[in-house]
């Protein structure tokens, strides 16, 4: 494959998650392997990341079961970008910390300055929205996209009564998460270290890291598929678009 040209200015790292199953979506493969308007799911992602240029190293995290759909996404849908893999764990984390370990000596040497993490399951996300939160995390530190949640309201303590809650309290969280490189890596290091399991990226730093995090605005094709729906709802947004991957 062709190698991406190499750099004297330190870079990011762009790290697709595909290492799932997937199972609520009622296919006998991963489901990032389905076909979504005329490509692999996991493609649409990976050809998002590689058009944008900060974007140094593409990493993408696998199952070992499921090396020959990648080696046909690969040879077939990435047009030519380089795409590392590696394989991943049991749990979403230990899958991002062989991620992070993998790319551990590039950033202990600083050629890597800043990670994103995405979710293969997020096809519909945009070079746009992977610039904006690469831009916003190098500069605060950590960034997230998400949608403000306002059909979500708190239940009081009495467990029956509504509790006051200011708007725009409470976002619905996307990918890709992204965090300064060497902070991101220890922290990971860390939670291992203590064995503590969190709910998604923003989660292990908030524990471990005190690096700010500021939120980005995400996008609502940017949604996940978890359900035979999505995939149909997903081919009606690119349909409407006429988009081109």
């Amino acid at each position: 494959m062709a190698r991406r040209k190499a750099r004297r200015t330190p870079y990011a790292a762009g790290v697709v998650l595909a290492s799932g199953a997937g199972t609520r979506v009622g296919a006998g493969m991963n489901k990032v392997y389905l076909p979504l308007a005329g490509r692999r799911l996991v493609s649409w992602s990976l050809g998002a990341f590689a058009r944008v240029p900060e974007i140094g190293v593409l990493v993408l995290v696998t199952r070992p079961q499921d090396t020959e759909l990648v080696e046909w996404v690969l040879d077939r849908e990435v047009d030519g970008t380089e795409v590392e893999l590696v394989h991943g764990g049991d749990t979403r984390q230990e899958s991002e910390l062989k991620a992070l370990r993998h790319l551990a000596s590039r950033i202990d040497e600083g050629t890597v300055d800043t990670v994103l993490l995405h979710d293969a399951a997020r096809p519909l996300v945009s070079p746009s929205l992977i610039a904006g939160v690469l831009h916003a995390a190098r500069e605060h530190g950590g960034a997230i996209p998400g949608l403000p949640a306002d059909d979500i309201v708190a239940v009081g303590g009495d467990g029956s009564t509504l509790a006051k809650q200011p708007p725009g309290a409470i976002i619905r969280t996307q990918t890709p998460q992204g965090f300064r490189a060497t902070p991101l890596l220890a922290a990971y290091e860390q939670a291992a270290r203590e064995e503590f399991l969190g709910t998604d990226t923003a989660s292990c730093m908030e524990r471990f890291s005190g690096l700010p995090v500021r939120w980005v605005r995400g996008e609502q094709r940017n949604f996940k598929i978890t359900y035979p729906h999505d995939l149909v709802i997903a081919e009606q947004v690119l349909a409407a678009e006429d988009y081109q991957g």
